[in-house]
């Protein structure tokens, strides 16, 4: 229904909201202004916080033409809506360095009239671990001996640049700006508080991080989890690394004294030769081989890593002396906790069935429902309608689709995925039990309260952006709605 001052209602909906519940309400929006009137509303938009490309285009491949690489993101962002998706952020693999200021500048906040959103950039690396560097090209890898000056000096000084500073000398809005990087390396845990009060988003991923260093890289203000799983070490129980901070306790995140970081990790400058990580050391006590496991490294020259967190040998002398600095009991019941208490991280996952196990998906969503956002990863052949075989990718190298299954050629090495964002939806009510509208959560609100963005993206409060999906009760999308116009249908 439509009125004369441009209202439009759509009427016998069920409506998800914020804490993952349906009701059955009706939708108002201003078709003029784009934005919701109350919070009577659809499912919001999807947002994937993390996507390689798509639709023949990658979003890392950089040839001098910025007119070709504007179309291709233009193309990117037309096509993506079909999937339910009206928000993106393009995510740019390890680079040759020379590449990151020019790639960086030109994922600047974009779209059309009949697209979605692109809402900034994600940088996967080059700050990151060896041992857990997956598709990424090793000769491209750099540690950061200046902090944050590395990452500035790597990425453009103006990229990184506060966001107040940037807005006071009337630039363009820089958006919303994502580095995932392992903070065991050296440099990268100096340049976490910093880049983080400048509106970066850090993320931890690619990384063999002991639980205390992925804390003490929370505790700097490091706010989100790579593709939880995957290029990361095993749960152990011992030391329950990346993946133990969906469990962690305010009081407990940081058992153990402080350690001085950069001494366990390799030092490779920035721009140098490629760097060296312990495990390629590992004593063979700790090594797993393929034939045990009968899964390879992610890595392309098979290193392998011990199930436990490699550094957590180096540490453990001073793991043991130093138990007595665990924190004391509380006895009495608090109702509000304290500011400065530890919050855990959010942590984006694949949910394909391939990356991660259903019976995985589950255990981290049971263990922190709220911080659980979902991402496709996908390469830039994600498009529903591409059939399954050997297809290009970039340097030499092809991907062999499978399904929702992506290696490389000629490797068991997983590179990213082809799921799209309303499938990991509808896979997700599945692995988890949970309801489609818990699901959808996952996918609007979660990842939009992240890049704190709720107040225009994710969520149906009034005065947001009209950004909406509507499907039908098995989680299929029907049509496409973005500020308000309807952007794409399933039966047009």
């Amino acid at each position: 229904m439509t009125s004369p001052n441009s209202l439009v209602c759509f009427t016998n909906c069920l409506l998800p909201q914020e804490d993952g519940s349906l009701i059955e309400k009706d939708l108002w929006f201003d078709q003029r202004r784009g934005t919701i009137v109350d919070a009577q509303a659809f499912s919001p938009g999807l947002i994937d916080i993390q996507i390689n490309g798509g639709y023949g285009f990658d979003f890392s491949v950089f040839d001098g033409d910025e007119e070709a690489y504007k179309k291709g993101m233009e193309l990117v962002a037309e096509k993506i809506v079909e999937t339910g998706v009206t928000s993106l952020v393009p995510t740019i693999i390890t680079q040759e360095k020379s590449l990151y200021p020019k790639l960086l500048n030109l994922l600047r906040p974009f779209s059309t009239p009949t697209s979605a959103c692109l809402l900034g950039w994600h940088a996967e690396g080059p700050f990151i671990d060896m041992a857990k560097r997956g598709a990424h090209a090793p000769s491209f890898l750099v540690s950061a001996p200046e902090g944050a000056k590395s990452f500035e000096t790597l990425y453009g000084e103006e990229n990184l640049a506060d966001e107040e500073d940037w807005l006071m000398n009337g630039n363009i809005d820089l958006g919303v700006r994502i580095i995932t990087a392992a903070p065991e390396v050296n440099g990268v845990m100096d340049a976490v508080k910093v880049l983080s009060k400048r509106g970066v988003v850090f993320s931890i991923g690619h990384s063999i991080a002991t639980s205390e260093i992925a804390t003490n890289a929370v505790k700097n203000g490091a706010r989100l989890i790579t593709h939880l799983f995957n290029a990361m070490p095993q749960l152990h129980h011992r030391d329950p690394s990346i993946i133990g901070l969906l469990g962690a306790s305010p009081d407990l995140a940081s058992p153990f004294s402080p350690i001085t970081v950069k001494t366990l990790f390799y030092s490779g400058e920035s721009g140098g030769s490629s760097p060296r990580s312990p495990v390629s050391r590992t004593n063979s006590k700790y090594a797993v081989s393929k034939a045990s496991t009968g899964a390879g490294s992610e890595a392309f020259d098979e290193l392998d890593t011990p199930p436990q967190t490699p550094l957590l040998a180096a540490m453990r002398g001073k793991l043991l002396k130093s138990s007595s600095s665990i924190s004391q009991i509380q006895l009495d019941h608090r109702e509000t906790p304290s500011p400065s208490e530890f919050t855990r991280p959010f942590y984006e996952m694949i949910v394909d069935g391939v990356h991660s196990h259903p019976n995985s998906v589950r255990l981290a969503y049971s263990a922190y429902p709220e911080g659980c956002i979902l991402i496709t990863d996908a390469m830039k052949i994600l498009d529903p309608n591409l059939s399954d075989g050997v297809h290009e990718w970039r340097d030499g190298k092809r991907f062999v689709k499978e399904g929702d299954k992506l290696y490389l050629e000629g490797t068991n090495t997983l590179a990213g995925s082809v799921v799209t964002l309303d499938k990991c939806v509808r896979n997700f009510t599945r692995f988890t039990g949970c309801s489609l509208g818990e699901a959808i959560k996952c996918a609007t609100f979660n990842p939009a309260k992240c890049l704190g963005i709720e107040n225009q993206k994710g969520t149906l409060r009034p005065g947001v952006h009209a950004d909406f999906v509507i499907l039908d009760r098995q989680g299929y999308p029907q049509s496409t709605w973005v500020k308000g116009c309807k952007v794409w249908s399933k039966t047009q």
